[in-house]
């Protein structure tokens, strides 16, 4: 095993970066309040065991049924878009009338473990240690798991002017997210 504290920081970045579990609080207060409860330690175990076992056997199980990378980070890049629309136009897409609970969808997939993550993945896979991919894994799902239990306390703090502010700022944030995503990989598909 090749412990390295700069792989482990730079792998922990870029997933911090592409997760944005900050960016993400105004879309898991609005499906707390549409959903009632979130429970943070099975949103953030479901997370981080996607994410572990994408690294592993992601490329092979995509290539299995046929899906490359990059159709896989289209798609991913729609569920981006719609759920980015809901929080700028305030209106309701994503209709789930069976849960009782959003944490499984769309908190830990694809919010936190979406195709964003995974296609990320997928890249550091190649240009670092695994041990230290896992590491960076899971120091940002404990963030990840702070930032899920502290919701309703941010919310508190920020109140519903603030709120609403932060919503449509970062709706439009996730919705350049989802633009790159697409236009990043959509030209691959074309080849």
């Amino acid at each position: 095993m090749n412990f390295d504290f700069k792989e482990m920081i730079t792998v922990g970045m870029v997933l911090f970066a592409v997760i944005d579990i900050i960016g993400s609080i105004p879309i898991i207060i609005d499906l707390r309040s549409k959903h009632g409860h979130i429970e943070s330690e099975k949103a953030s175990l479901v997370a981080g065991i996607i994410m572990i076992v994408f690294l592993f056997v992601g490329e092979e199980i995509l290539n299995l049924i046929g899906i490359d990378v990059n159709s896989f980070a289209v798609a991913g890049s729609f569920v981006l878009f719609f759920l980015a629309l809901e929080m700028i136009l305030g209106i309701r897409i994503y209709k789930d009338e069976e849960a009782s609970s959003a944490s499984i969808v769309p908190i830990a997939f694809p919010l936190i473990a979406g195709a964003g993550t995974m296609t990320t993945l997928l890249s550091l896979r190649a240009q670092f240690q695994t041990v230290n991919i896992i590491i960076g894994i899971i120091l940002n799902i404990i963030l990840v798991y702070a930032v899920l239990k502290s919701s309703s306390k941010i919310e508190k703090m920020l109140g519903k002017n603030g709120l609403g502010v932060i919503r449509k700022t970062f709706g439009v944030v996730l919705l350049a997210i989802a633009v790159k995503l697409f236009a990043s990989n959509v030209k691959a598909l074309f080849i």
